[in-house]
C-alpha cells in the first residue's frame, strides 16, 4: 500500500490553464512535481496528453523510425542538460484566435522560477508587461509600454498575483510546460523506445543540425508519444519544443536561446526552491 501511494502521488497534474489579473502579491509559491520519464511511467508528454494534440509538423516528413541507442541518451540527457546549465534564454510564441502572445525571457531550472516580459497582437497587446512564473503562480506587471526585453532585476512593486491555472489558458499551458523542460537527472534511455519515443527527422535550428523526436506515450494511453515535439542536438542540447493546443489550430513553440543564460531574479513574494 505504501509503494502503491508513493506512486500515486507522482503522478503529473494536467497542465491547462487562463489567463487572468488577480490580487497583489502577499505571499509565497508552491512546490511543482517532478516529471519523470522513466520506471513510474512518467513524463512531460504524460503531463501533456490530456491538454494537447499534436498540430503542425516538423522535421523531414515520412521520416518516423525508432530511436537509435544514440538517440535515446541524447532525448534521456536533454532536460538533465537544461538543469545543468541552470536554466536557459526562451522565447515562448502562443497562439491565440485573438492575435497571439510572445514571452521574452528566461527559465531558472534549478530555483525552478520563469521570468520575462510578454508582447501581444491585436485584442492580446492588452496583456503586455512583465510576468514570472512558478508552477503554481503567475505575477503579472501591466505596462503600456513594455520593452523589448525584461529588465535584470524584476519591478519592487506593481505586481499582480493569480494562480497558474489549470484549465482554460494557452499562456499558462505554455509556461507551465517551459518550467518543465528541466531535470535534476537524465531520463531512463532504455525504457524510451520501448514507450513510444521516436525520431521524426532532422531539421536546423539556429543553424545547428538536430534531430526531431517525439517523447513516450502518457502512462496508459498508448498512441500519445506524438503529444509533444523535441529538436535536439548532437550533444543532447534541446533547442526548440513544440506543442499543439486543442483549441487551437497553430501550436505553441518554446524556443531555446543559445547565448549565455541570465538567472532570475525573484520577484516580491516569490520563493525559489533553492
Amino acid at each position: 500500500m505504501r509503494r502503491k501511494g508513493l506512486l500515486a502521488s507522482r503522478r503529473v497534474r494536467t497542465m491547462k490553464s487562463r489567463r487572468g489579473l488577480s490580487r497583489r502579491v502577499t505571499d509565497g509559491r508552491r512546490r511543482r512535481p517532478k516529471l519523470r520519464w522513466a520506471v513510474a511511467g512518467l513524463a512531460l508528454a504524460a503531463a501533456a496528453a490530456t491538454a494537447f494534440v499534436l498540430v503542425g509538423n516538423g522535421g523531414d516528413p515520412g521520416g518516423r523510425r525508432a530511436l537509435t541507442p544514440d538517440e535515446a541518451n541524447r532525448l534521456a540527457i536533454t532536460r538533465f542538460r537544461n538543469y545543468q546549465a541552470g536554466g536557459r534564454a526562451v522565447t515562448i510564441t502562443v497562439p491565440s484566435a485573438a492575435g497571439g502572445l510572445v514571452v521574452t525571457g528566461s527559465v531558472d531550472y534549478r530555483a525552478e522560477i520563469g521570468y520575462g516580459v510578454v508582447h501581444g497582437t491585436g485584442r492580446d497587446a492588452s496583456g503586455d508587461g512583465l510576468i514570472q512564473w512558478t508552477a503554481g503562480t503567475v505575477l503579472v506587471h501591466p505596462m503600456a509600454d513594455a520593452p523589448a526585453t525584461a529588465p535584470p532585476s524584476p519591478p519592487a512593486s506593481g505586481w499582480y498575483r493569480r494562480p497558474l491555472q489549470k484549465a482554460g489558458s494557452s499562456l499558462d499551458s505554455a509556461l507551465a510546460i517551459a518550467l518543465g523542460l528541466g531535470s535534476d537527472r537524465p531520463d531512463n534511455a532504455e525504457l524510451l523506445p520501448q514507450n513510444g519515443a521516436a525520431r521524426l527527422g532532422h531539421d536546423t535550428v539556429h543553424g545547428h543540425p538536430v534531430d526531431v523526436m517525439t517523447g513516450p506515450d502518457a502512462r496508459a494511453r498508448a498512441g500519445t508519444a506524438d503529444t509533444v515535439r523535441y529538436w535536439i542536438g548532437s550533444d543532447g542540447t534541446m533547442y526548440r519544443v513544440q506543442a499543439g493546443v486543442a483549441s487551437e489550430s497553430r501550436p505553441l513553440v518554446i524556443d531555446f536561446g543559445t547565448g549565455r543564460y541570465t538567472p532570475v531574479r525573484p520577484a516580491p513574494g516569490i520563493t525559489p526552491t533553492r
